[in-house]
């Protein structure tokens, strides 16, 4: 997810975390087949904000990295 753009959207197809990440990932609802939307970053590029499951979630670059999408056009 990290390599999204504002106005870009993609589907979840899976995670490459540890256990404990992973778990706190799949909480937020990012769990495969899951929809997407990059909201905006910060002025600093880090968090970024997404639309996951009708909520704004902002995760740091270091997660998100760990969030495999398959943006759609």
């Amino acid at each position: 997810m990290a390599q999204m753009k504002p106005g870009d959207k993609g589907v979840v197809l899976g995670l490459t975390a540890g256990k404990n990440i992973r778990r706190r990932l799949q909480d937020i609802g990012l769990i495969c087949g899951t929809t997407v939307e990059c909201l905006f970053k910060s002025p600093m590029g880090d968090p970024t904000a997404f639309l996951i499951r009708r909520a704004v979630v902002a995760l740091r670059d270091e997660d998100s990295e760990r969030v495999e999408v398959e943006i759609l056009e």
